[in-house]
Order: C-alpha cells, then structure tokens, then sequence
C-alpha cells in the first residue's frame, strides 16, 4: 500500500509540472525556449572562443614552420616552387 501512496505522490509532483490552461502553456514554452536559446548561445560562443583559439594556434605553427625554414637555409620561394612541381606531377 505503501507504494500505491508513493506513486500518488509522484503523479501530483508531475501534475504540478503540467499547464493547466493557456496561460500557463504559454508561460511554460516560453520559458523553454528561453533556456534553449541561452544553451545554443553558450554553445555557439564555446565554438567561436575554439575556432579563434585554432586560429592562433595555426598562426604560431607557420611562424614555427617558417623559423625552421630559415634555420634550414631553405627560403618560402624555393617551397612554393617545390610544392607547385609537386603538385603539376600529380
């Protein structure tokens, strides 16, 4: 009996959640879709702060790249013309 108590119980907390009438539904959607709009804003602004931090990231690994190719003694122009005849044998 005392699980047949238990489950009343449960079924009026999630009364408690459903609308009753029109006002209350449309209250309830709103606020729906506010918190949905906030979590997709949070999100886009989670996948802008990484694209950018990638950015930076590939920026220093050019000027990396491109210090250790004047360390090498291999100029941008002589890779440029390497990868073009690369590429044309393709």
């Amino acid at each position: 009996m005392n699980s047949a108590a238990g489950q009343a119980a449960v079924m009026s907390a999630e009364e408690k959640d459903i609308p009753q009438n029109t006002q209350d539904l449309t209250v309830f959607v709103q606020n729906l879709l506010q918190q949905m709009q906030q979590k997709f804003q949070d999100m886009s602004d989670a996948i802008i702060s990484r694209i950018d931090d990638m950015g930076s990231r590939i920026d220093d690994l050019e000027k990396s790249i491109g210090e250790l190719m004047a360390q090498a003694g291999i100029e941008e122009s002589q890779a440029s013309i390497t990868d073009a005849d690369a590429e044309a044998g393709s």
